[in-house]
């Protein structure tokens, strides 16, 4: 008979996560569609876990540390590798035409509109007197996902994919920074597609509060 003990269970991978971060919540979503148990620790950013900054000294979630001590520190890596292991609704797009497109169009959210956003939504971190200017240069971003959306029901046709993950959260941050303001454009297929993504089943599981992580030490950088 087999002995269990001389063959122990692999350690689940260890997700280093802040809730309302959109990098580490578009990390959350592909962890969750792809159906990847993790060891979740939740952070603060202000104290964050020796243990994460050991395993990437960067200092920013997410992280995901492998059950091989692999580690990946970008988002979008652990986007990929979660849906490349098992991709059930195919977030993934599956040829050279929608693999440029797709992540061109991510590109854009994490460059140009990702540094309009911050500027818009902490203009006195960056010493403005306000984020209106970059507010309009994000908003010429949300014009394009805009149309886009008028033509298909989601970013990269009719289903939702890795696009829309990768995106959304961005968006989402950037509609709450002003609501009011938001709510008065002529944005009714943006507004409409974030609305279903802020009503889904799996944006409320990737949501869900938990407890911060005790293992704590200074904060260095912010999320990202």
């Amino acid at each position: 008979m087999t002995n269990p003990e001389a063959h122990p269970p692999t350690p689940l991978p260890v997700l280093y996560s802040f809730r309302r971060c959109p990098y580490a919540m578009r990390a959350r979503l592909a962890l969750r569609m792809a159906g990847q148990a993790v060891e979740h620790r939740e952070i603060e950013l202000k104290h964050k876990p020796a243990a994460m900054l050991q395993a990437s000294p960067k200092g920013t979630v997410p992280v995901l540390v492998l059950s091989d001590g692999a580690v990946l520190e970008q988002s979008l890596d652990i986007m990929r590798w979660a849906l490349e292991r098992r991709d059930p609704e195919a977030w993934l797009p599956t040829d050279e035409a929608s693999r440029q497109d797709a992540w061109a169009l991510i590109a854009q959210n994490d460059g140009d509109f990702k540094f309009h956003l911050d500027r818009y939504k902490y203009p006195h971190r960056y010493e403005l007197a306000d984020g209106f200017e970059h507010r309009a240069q994000a908003a010429e971003f949300l014009e394009a996902l805009a149309l886009r959306l008028t033509a298909s029901a989601y970013l990269s046709g009719p289903r939702f994919s890795i696009t829309d993950a990768a995106i959304a959260p961005f968006v989402r941050q950037f509609a709450h920074t002003d609501k009011a303001w938001f709510a008065n454009q002529n944005w009714p297929a943006l507004a409409q597609w974030l609305a279903a993504f802020e009503a889904s089943a799996a944006f409320a599981q990737v949501m869900e509060k938990h407890p911060v992580w005790p293992g704590v030490t200074e904060g260095l950088a912010p999320d990202r």
